[in-house]
């Protein structure tokens, strides 16, 4: 139901033809970055802002993809709608599981239901739940900046190379899921 706007004509109408709008192809280059924000000021703003402009956004620069914060969505609506939109629509979700905050774990969980790609980070003073534990997640030490500065382009790197490897996996999950119908035809000889 992302775009299939009707111009009048059967053609263009039929079920088999979509349109790409403006909308979408928003969406397709977009990265929504859940994290725990707080409000100005406080740890978890700083470190939101620290992990968004030092490792998440120069991590996606050669994918050319804008990255989205829930606080910085600039259009007008109901703040929770637009969330999960993002959530939902994004091309690509990196999901910083720090400080264990449940809106987090929340708005993580409806991206695992629709099984599109998603990174899990999280600073290195904080455990990764059980329930989250078998998906890579990449972990960043800010115990101290003599432990966090020397690993900075790591970090980015990491989550550049899981970027890749989740959309990787995404665009041949979605091949087999158009090709697999055809495979499965029985044949007619």
């Amino acid at each position: 139901a992302l775009a299939t706007p009707s111009l009048g004509t059967s053609d263009q109408t039929s079920p088999n033809r979509s349109l790409v709008t403006g909308d979408h192809a928003k969406y397709e280059s977009t990265c929504f970055y859940i994290t725990p924000i707080g409000d100005e000021g406080t740890e978890h703003r700083r470190h939101s802002d620290l992990f968004l402009g030092s490792f998440i956004e120069p991590a996606l620069e050669p994918f050319k993809m804008t990255v989205v914060r829930a606080d910085k969505i600039d259009k007008p609506g109901v703040i929770t709608r637009q969330i999960i939109d993002y959530i939902l629509r994004s091309r690509v979700v990196i999901a910083d599981l720090s400080y264990h905050n449940p809106n987090v774990f929340y708005e993580l969980a409806l991206r695992h239901m629709i099984r599109r790609p998603v990174v899990q980070i999280i600073r290195g003073s904080d455990r990764i739940p059980f329930d989250i534990n078998q998906m890579r997640t990449i972990v960043i030490d800010t115990t101290d900046i003599y432990s966090l500065l020397p690993k900075v382009d790591v970090y980015r790197s990491e989550i550049a190379t899981q970027v890749r490897r989740a959309l990787e996996a995404q665009d041949e999950a979605s091949y087999r899921t158009v090709a697999a119908p055809k495979s499965s035809m029985p044949s007619r000889r």
